[in-house]
């Protein structure tokens, strides 16, 4: 699509109208949550994650842990710090999380919110597993998936439970923030809100 620009005295023309349009489009998808890492003031969800955005439950750990069948149909959307990982014999990776609370006013360290940081509770709320079919992309790289990266899943709860690893959660899907890509409320001293 090109967009020109007319007036009785500028004459922007196809080429400048293009650079245009392309500088609008930048703004807007910048203005919409900064990327898969959601260097925004309060959350954005992707595009992909959006209908699991809207239908997850706010169920607490505590509902969860003392009725663990009650919930089997229920999607939740859960923050989580990993904090341990595990292949299992089906390829997939389990994660151990620690479960964190977000806070809806991102940190930021100046007025742009290009700096904010989703922000997450310092402390743990308790502990959850989540089994994942990691892509190649997700196990290797600086941006890989690892202890100290936080992660939002949205899952269903499958009924297990373990002492040391708390409720398993059967993935639907998830979204990763690499270690700095996230603050938590440690941060605040040093972050503008």
């Amino acid at each position: 699509m090109s967009i020109s620009y007319h007036s009785s005295r500028l004459n922007f023309g196809p080429s400048l109208g293009r650079l245009l349009g392309l500088a609008l489009g930048l703004c807007l998808f910048s203005a919409c949550g900064g990327g898969a890492h959601g260097f925004a003031r309060t959350y954005k969800p992707l595009a992909g994650e959006q209908r699991h955005f809207e239908e997850a439950q706010q169920l607490t750990y505590q509902d969860l842990v003392r009725e663990p069948n009650a919930y089997k149909n229920v999607e939740v959307g859960w923050f989580g710090v990993v904090t341990d990982m595990q292949t299992q014999p089906d390829g997939r990776t389990r994660l151990v999380l620690s479960l964190r609370a977000h806070q809806p006013r991102h940190l930021c360290s100046d007025e742009s919110a290009s700096s904010c940081r989703v922000t997450v509770s310092t402390t743990s709320l308790g502990t959850f597993s989540a089994d994942l079919a990691l892509k190649p992309a997700e196990l290797a790289g600086k941006e890989r998936i690892w202890q100290g990266s936080l992660l939002k899943i949205y899952g269903v709860p499958t009924g297990q439970s373990d002492e040391s690893t708390g409720p398993i959660l059967d993935v639907k899907y998830h979204r990763h923030w690499p270690r700095g890509y996230y603050v938590t409320t440690a941060q605040r001293a040093e972050m503008r809100r």
